[in-house]
This record gives structure tokens, C-alpha cells and sequence, in this order.
């Protein structure tokens, strides 16, 4: 079989570029690329990797694939996760991953919000501010955190993201809104445990074991949330960036349970395929809050949150990205969308912990009780 291994590589930007210091983080190291590229290899693929540039649509007429395993960001702009999808379906490319559709809805936050909330999924509370003159709901409570609306990677986030006077929150939108070139969003901050649950399609929806992230060692840094130098320099014991992964998370069965079927939740709502990741932070009274959905989760074998979560499962890297691939080839075979709709949907529930076993359920599409946040 023929694959296109489509991707976008990380640059550097240079000391006298004015990009922002984050540009090309959500782009993929050469050493992810290879990767992946190894390992459908190793799966008995024909690999050919190519860059998501301006001369991909040229090549995709120039070259018979059998399938394209997309992890290409595309190029800037509001919709850029979708252009290698919908360039793919308007050739009739099978590919891994969501669709344009899902891509363009996950990218912009505030419309997954939107969405989530309307499925009784919980968000936290968020306004989006266009400019620095508009002014604070006052059903929003600070502490708030601050970030850009469509990027991922944890870009444009900081230490002082997390704002707890409006003068603070009127310097942070400012710099969003002149570095990013987009609105922000502002959302209430949620004091917390921080988690995220890998979501995978094998025949049906798979939630792997849920990844806790802690960041008690990253006290003295201020930086006890995924911000861009967290995610960036993770592990740099001098910048006390050294986050502990527990995976699975410790948690009771019951929330496990909860929180893997809200992540399977958002997974279908946004109509996602093949893979997704959703991030959780869990307060401490135990309530869970879905911060963002990501269709396209780094795969980084070494330091990306999925492969860690995949680890966790008893997978290989191998296994993992040949998952990914059967599920699209079943796609392609059946013509099925990823988010037709289902009267009875089932999925299956992974922990690894001890005396714990996979448990496949049944659980109707019916909303829980209505998300916090904003009417």
C-alpha cells in the first residue's frame, strides 16, 4: 500500500524574524516525521512523505496513493487544519483523521465551546474578546486565563495568562490580539488536577487510559498548567519545567468512567475520526471541564501526550499508528461519516489499573446536566 505521509516541518524563525517565538510549534520535528514513517513501514507501507506547501495539490495529481496519513497543521490561517482534508476529499484521497469540518470547528475554541456546552459537556465559562474595549461579563469570576482562539500547542499561553484583576486581563487580551492577529478567548480559570484522554476508533470508539499530568514539581517556575514553555521545554530541570505523568490517572473508577465517556462524548459531537484527545482539567471538588478537543494530537513518539496515553494502554508506537490507519481504511471501505448520527452509541472503556479489565458499554446519546458556562 501507498501512503503519503503529510506534515508540516518545524523551522526555526530566526533572531530577527518578527513571528511570534511560538510561530511553527505546532509543527512536526523531523524526528516525528521519521517516526511515523517508520512505522508504517514497519506495517509493510510504501511511505512517501511530503510537506503541506503550496505545491501539494501538484504532487497529490502527480502521485497514486492509496491512502494519505495526514499530520499536516496547513498553512496559516483560521481554517488551516482543514486545507489538507478538503483538499484530500475533493480528490478523493482517502485519509487518517477528521475531516475538514471537524478540523476548522476543533481549531476555533470557542465554537467547540459552543458546542459542548449545547451537548451538556463542561466547559469552563468563556467570553471571546475582539478588541480591549469591550467589557467583562460580569458572570465571569477571576481568576480568568487568557489565550488565543485558534492556535494549539498551549501558543500565546504563559505564566501570565492567568490574570486576576481587570487590569491584568486588559494587558494579556492586548497582547493576544496584536501578536496572534485574532480574537481571544477568555475563559475562568479551573484550579485543578489536569488530565487528558486519548480517544481512538477500532471498529468503535476507544477511550484509552486517561494521562495525569501534574505539575506539583513546577511549583517555583509559576507555570503549573500546560503553558508554550511547558509544552516546549519539558523535562528542563533548570527551568523547573519537569511535569510527573501518572497513566493511567489516579483516580476513583467512577470518574474515570465519567471522564473517558465526556472525552468519547466530544469525540463524536465534533464529528472527529480516527484519533482525537480531549483535555480535562478536574477541580477540586471533582467536577471535570473540557478545555479544548484536538483531532490532530501531536505523535511525537518520546514526549506527545497520545503516544504516552497509547504506552499506557499496552500499545506500541507500531500498534498505534497502525490503529490509525486501519480505522481510516474501514472508513474508506464502508463510506461512513465519523459523526453520522446514532440512537444507541457504543464504545469501549480502557484502564490498565490494577485488576481492571476493558469494558465495553452501551450509553445513549443523551445530554448530562447543562455545562457551567455562559447562556
Amino acid at each position: 500500500m501507498r501512503v503519503a505521509l503529510i506534515y508540516n516541518l518545524k523551522r526555526d524563525i530566526g533572531t530577527e524574524s518578527q513571528l511570534p517565538v511560538d510561530y511553527f510549534s505546532e509543527y512536526d520535528s523531523p524526528k516525528t516525521v521519521q517516526s511515523i514513517a517508520d512505522a508504517l513501514r514497519a506495517n509493510g507501507c510504501d511511505v512517501l512523505p511530503v510537506e503541506a506547501d503550496a505545491h501539494l495539490p501538484q504532487w497529490l495529481r502527480t502521485h497514486r496513493v492509496d491512502l494519505a496519513f495526514n499530520v499536516a497543521e496547513g498553512a496559516p490561517s483560521e481554517n488551516r487544519e482543514s486545507h489538507v482534508p478538503a483538499l484530500l476529499s475533493l480528490l478523493g484521497i482517502p485519509h487518517t483523521g477528521s475531516g475538514a469540518l471537524a478540523m476548522a470547528l476543533a481549531l476555533d475554541k470557542a465554537k467547540t465551546k459552543q458546542i459542548l456546552r449545547y451537548e451538556g459537556i463542561p466547559t469552563p465559562a468563556f467570553q471571546v474578546f475582539r478588541s480591549t474595549a469591550e467589557p467583562l461579563d460580569a458572570r465571569l469570576h477571576f481568576p480568568l486565563i487568557v489565550k488565543p482562539n485558534r492556535e494549539g500547542s498551549a501558543k500565546g499561553i504563559t505564566v501570565d495568562s492567568v490574570v486576576r484583576d481587570r487590569a491584568q486581563l486588559r494587558r494579556q487580551v492586548h497582547l493576544v490580539l496584536d501578536g496572534y492577529r485574532q480574537e481571544a478567548l477568555v475563559e475562568e480559570f479551573i484550579s485543578g488536577r489536569e488530565l487528558t484522554v486519548g480517544v481512538l476508533a477500532n471498529g468503535h470508539l476507544t477511550a484509552l487510559p486517561i494521562l495525569e499530568i501534574d505539575f506539583a514539581g513546577c511549583e517555583h517556575s509559576g507555570e503549573y498548567f500546560y503553558s508554550w514553555r511547558m509544552k516546549e521545554y519539558q523535562g528542563n530541570v533548570e527551568l523547573g519545567l519537569v511535569p510527573t505523568f501518572h497513566c493511567p490517572a489516579r483516580l476513583p473508577q467512577e470518574a474515570t468512567r465519567y471522564i473517558q465517556e465526556l472525552a468519547i462524548r466530544a469525540h463524536r459531537v465534533l464529528g472527529c475520526a480516527d484519533i482525537s484527545r480531549t483535555d480535562f482539567r478536574l477541580r477540586d471538588d471533582g467536577t471535570p471541564f473540557v478545555l479544548e478537543v484536538n483531532p490532530l494530537p501531536g505523535l511525537d513518539p518520546e514526549e506527545s501526550n497520545f503516544p504516552m496515553i497509547a504506552r499506557g494502554a499496552g500499545m506500541s508506537y507500531q500498534e498505534l499508528i497502525h490503529a490509525i490507519v486501519a480505522s481510516a481504511l474501514s472508513r474508506a471501505r464502508d463510506h461512513r461519516s465519523p459523526a453520522a448520527p446514532s440512537s444507541h452509541a457504543a464504545w469501549t472503556l480502557i484502564d490498565v489499573g490494577p485488576g481492571s479489565a476493558s469494558t465495553e458499554v452501551s450509553v445513549a446519546p443523551e445530554p448530562a446536566a447543562r455545562a457551567a458556562g455562559l447562556p
